[in-house]
Parts: structure tokens; sequence; C-alpha cells
């Protein structure tokens, strides 16, 4: 078990630390506009941000699907060692390649479509959100900027699930912080320094995503001088067939449309949420905030259940082990871990939840309007902790199909318990809704898990 709980926490700790520097270069890019321009150049920049959201959102399945597949292909190979002869690096199965090399592929097609549809996209987006002209405008600037970032941002989705696969959550840790402190420094410079001026964030973007794929690489050529991504084109041609990617494009496939199903629930919340009036948009905002602040530890977690229940998986499917019975101790640890990461985040908001909102902000009327929803603030961390992790441990399994069709029915039941609730609770609804969408997570992936 001590085993277990060590490498549990090697692989999470990694996560967790790279999570807490993404809210930064948010913070960052609002304060940059907000010291050049005025609260039009602060909504177009939302927006532009927003529209990538949406954007890159469904295009998760490239860390997710690649996290899995790699860390059961690990479980099948032989044991890795080092390079004999003092070379440096880790010895990398065929398998394990050949998964990078698809993934990088499908990112770096998925970006050309991007490319093609970039003009509708953002005239179709722009066209359902009520925004002035002048923000509208200042998106459009943003948008058709950072959309040359699209490549790398893709690709580096890959490299992330591909290095947690191989059991390694340090070198994209790396990838995170470097990526996030580039993107804030070159912001800041080319906002305040040249004739971009608020522009500057978007280009600071690209730069930042830019020098993280080439971070990625550096460290996949040092530490894995095996994966040997770029062969000849006949290699390529022949790992690119149907027969070799059909169990990755059904795996992407059905997580695509689970990013699907995220959207009717993020996106519908915070739209539903806008119908009830500036405070109690804001109020929304800052409570989800919050609940997104506490998914930064857990993930970590789901991230090591990712790698450590993949290659269990894996070992069992190449006969290295005759009982699944660790891949069960692996859950159940894990299960401990995110549930304790749960009941902390719970004691915090019970003993300090207003003072997490004061931090947000000092606006009395949403202040006052946060205190009708502290029950749900307090609520939420323990069944999202239950969600998050069996998120983890069903793509480790990379059981597609239970992890899809779980969704759906969470972003039923997000609909349907809205439209049963809002005539007689108002802005609780969208509480409601959100706690019943996690239940049905919950509850679908418990009975369905089979080790």
């Amino acid at each position: 078990m001590k085993s277990v709980n060590r490498e549990i926490l090697r692989l999470a700790i990694p996560s967790i630390l790279a999570n807490i520097t993404i809210p930064l270069v948010g913070i960052v890019d609002t304060a940059i506009v907000g010291h050049l321009s005025d609260a039009a150049a602060i909504g177009g920049i939302a927006i532009g941000t927003m529209l990538f959201d949406l954007l890159y959102w469904n295009f998760g399945f490239l860390r997710v699907g690649t996290s899995g597949l790699t860390a059961q292909a690990y479980g099948r190979s032989p044991l890795q060692l080092p390079h004999e002869g003092g070379e440096k690096g880790m010895k990398v199965p065929d398998e394990c390649r050949k998964i990078l090399m698809q993934s990088l592929s499908v990112a770096c097609l998925a970006a050309l479509a991007i490319w093609a549809i970039q003009w509708f996209f953002v005239t179709a987006v722009l066209a359902v959100v009520p925004c002035s002209a002048e923000v509208a405008d200042v998106a459009r600037r943003y948008f058709f900027i950072r959309i040359w970032a699209a490549p790398f941002t893709l690709m580096l989705m890959a490299f992330k699930g591909w290095f947690i696969g191989m059991q390694d959550t340090r070198s994209p840790m790396a990838v995170d912080i470097w990526v996030n402190v580039v993107n804030m420094a070159a912001s800041y410079i080319l906002a305040f320094y040249t004739s971009q001026g608020i522009l500057g964030v978007a280009w600071g973007t690209v730069i930042a995503q830019m020098s993280g794929f080439l971070l990625a690489e550096a460290i996949m050529i040092v530490r894995y001088p095996d994966a040997r991504v770029y062969q000849t084109l006949e290699e390529w041609r022949a790992i690119m067939r149907w027969p070799e990617l059909r169990r990755m494009m059904k795996l992407n496939g059905n997580l695509f449309i689970r990013s699907l199903c995220f959207m009717v629930v993020y996106v519908g919340f915070s739209m539903l949420a806008s119908r009830y009036g500036d405070v109690e948009l804001a109020v929304s905002s800052i409570l989800m905030k919050l609940f997104m602040f506490f998914s930064f530890f857990v993930d970590g977690f789901a991230y090591a259940g990712e790698a450590l229940v993949g290659k269990a998986l894996g070992e069992v499917q190449g006969d290295k082990v005759q009982s699944t019975k660790g891949i069960s101790i692996i859950v159940k640890t894990l299960f401990n871990w995110s549930i304790g990461v749960g009941v902390l985040f719970t004691l915090i908001y019970a003993v300090a939840g207003d003072e997490s909102i004061a931090v947000m902000t000092n606006d009395v009327p949403v202040l006052e309007a946060a205190q009708k929803y502290m029950g749900w603030l307090i609520a939420m961390p323990i069944v999202s902790a239950i969600a998050f992790m069996w998120d983890g441990v069903y793509v480790g399994a990379t059981a597609g199909k239970p992890i899809r069709n779980a969704m759906i029915w969470a972003a039923v039941g997000f609909v349907v318990a809205y439209v049963m609730t809002y005539r007689f609770v108002g802005a609780q609804a969208l509480y409601i809704a959100y706690f019943a969408h996690l239940i049905a997570r919950v509850v679908y992936l418990t009975v369905k898990w089979r080790y």
C-alpha cells in the first residue's frame, strides 16, 4: 500500500503544481488590458478567450485519449530500462511511439481544420453572443492572431497525454509552467513596449505555445530518444491507415461527444446565469471559479489515475500479472486521496467560505447575494472529487463508451433538473442542475465499473 501511495503522490503532485499556475495567466492578461484600455477592450479579450475555450474544449480527446492508450501500451511492454553506455533517456516501446505519432498527426490535421473554419466559427459565435460592436471588434482581432497557435496548442495536448501515459507528470509540469511564465512575460512586454498594445496578449499566447512545443520536443529527445517521432513517409503512412487508427479514433469519437456534453453543462450554466441579472451572473462566476480552483487539486490525482490504472490494465493484457486485484487496490487508494481532498475543501469552504468569496470581489450586493448559495459551495467538493476521480480511472481504462454515456446522462440531468425547478426556486435551479449532473456522473460510473 505504501508503494501505491508513493506512486500516486509522485504523479499527482507535479500536476497539482502545474495546475495552480493556470489562473495566473488570466489574471495577468486581464490586468494588462485593464491598465492599457477601457471596458470594451477587457470585454473583447474575455470574449476572445471564451472563443478559444469553446474551440479547444472539443479537442480535449488529444490529451485524454492519448494518456489512456499510452499507459496501457506502457503496461503491456517489457520493463523499461535506461539506455546502456551512459546515454540518457528511457527506452520507448514501439507501440507507445506509434501512439505519439498518431496523436501528433491527428493534432496537426485538426489544426488545419480549425484554420479552415476560423472565419465561420468566430462569425457564428459572435452572432449569438450579445456584445457591442467595439467588444466584437477586439474579440475578432484577438482571435485571428491567437489562432496561429492552434497547431502548437493541440500538439501540446497530445504531448501532455503521452507523457502522463509514460508515467511521467514532471515533464508536462515543466512544460505547463514554462508556457504560463512565457505567456505572462511575453504578453507584458508586447503590450507595454511595442505598438501591439492590448493585442500583445494574443501574440504572447502564440509565442508561449510555440515555445512550449519546442520544450516538449526537447524533453522528448533527451529523455525518450527512442521515441523517434519523425520517421520515413512510408512508416507514417502505415500507422495512419485506418486499421492502425481504428482504436484511437473510436475512443476519440466517444471523448468528443463527452466534450460536447460538458459544454452543455458549463456553457449552459453561464448563459442561464446571465438571465438573472448582473449580480447573479457575478455570483455564479465567482462560485464556479471556486469550484474550478478545487478541481486543480483533484485533477492531479485524476491524472495519476489515468497513468496507474492504464499501466495496471496493460500489465493484465500483457500477461504480466494474472489478477486484476492490483487495479482494485490502485482505484481504492486513488479514491481515498481524492475524497480526502474533497473533505479538506469542504472544511475550508465551511469555515472560510465568506472570506474565499471576498477575495474575488468587494462588491457588497454580490457578497450579500452569494450568502444564499454557501450550502452549494460546501457540498460540491466531495461529490465533484468522486466524479473527477472516476473520469481519471475510466480514461486509464480507455473505456470511452461509459465515459461518453455518463456525460450524456449528466447533460440530460442538468437540463431536466433546471427545467423542473427554475419556476419555483429561481437562480437556485442553476446549482440544483449542476449538482444533479455530478450525481448522474457518479452513479453511472460507479455502477458500470467492473474491476
